[in-house]
């Protein structure tokens, strides 16, 4: 049975792709509630931070310093490290769909990976904002909706390292940069950075090494932008 007209003109390829990642990445702010919880965080302090930071990467960095010991300047430094690349896909998404100026700080704010990535991967101006709209409101929702969820049920587990919650921060950020890490210049930032980080882990507070490690990245990427040239 095919669908309706006015249905398959709204069911685009675009839409689907959205709603799709949306499920997906949205599912996974469950963890991110507990693990938010664990690190010492209230419930509503977890929501908040999901529905006001809202950049998984940099939300993820942010419980991993609190619940290693650090400072909330130190965890507020590491989570806004890995939000600069946000103002990357900024400049993309602007270019790309020019938005206008009441539209532009609601934008802004659903600017991320996933809602880059589904506007991108479309062919034409009208499809590419069918994609960013639906990817970043989706994740939105549901990444909120879930957050709430994980961080109610963080809270009833009781004791977090029973449960291994208090390293889970670390292996859900890895989950998220694997991915990503594609080619060889990503792979050596990737282990220069990993190898800092352990040597200065011992003698450094806790929140700290990743600052440096961030600083050590940001060198490499230039030195092999440089290179490329």
């Amino acid at each position: 049975m095919s669908l309706p007209r006015a249905y398959r003109s709204w069911w685009t390829p675009a839409v689907k792709m959205g709603v799709s990642i949306a499920v997906a990445v949205g599912l996974y702010g469950i963890s991110f509630g507990a693990l938010g919880v664990a690190a010492g965080l209230s419930v509503w302090q977890a929501c908040a931070l999901s529905a006001l930071m809202f950049t998984g990467g940099s939300q993820f960095a942010f419980i991993g310093v609190m619940s290693g010991g650090g400072t909330l300047g130190a965890a507020t430094l590491a989570a806004s490290l890995l939000g600069v690349r946000n103002a990357v896909y900024g400049v993309q998404i602007t270019a790309l769909l020019r938005p206008s100026r009441t539209t532009r700080p609601l934008m802004a704010h659903l600017t991320i990976d996933e809602s880059t990535a589904t506007a991108l991967a479309q062919p034409d101006a009208q499809e590419q904002r069918r994609g960013f709209w639906t990817a970043g409101v989706g994740v939105w929702l549901l990444w909120n909706l879930f957050t709430l969820v994980g961080a109610m049920l963080g809270e009833r587990i009781g004791e977090p390292t029973a449960w291994g919650l208090d390293g889970a921060a670390v292996a859900a950020f890895l989950g998220l940069l694997w991915p990503r890490l594609v080619g060889r210049d990503a792979r050596t930032i990737a282990v220069a950075s990993a190898f800092v980080t352990l040597i200065a882990a011992p003698v450094v507070p806790a929140g700290i090494p990743i600052i440096i490690a961030a600083g050590v990245s940001g060198a490499l990427a230039v030195l092999q932008h440089r290179s490329a040239r």
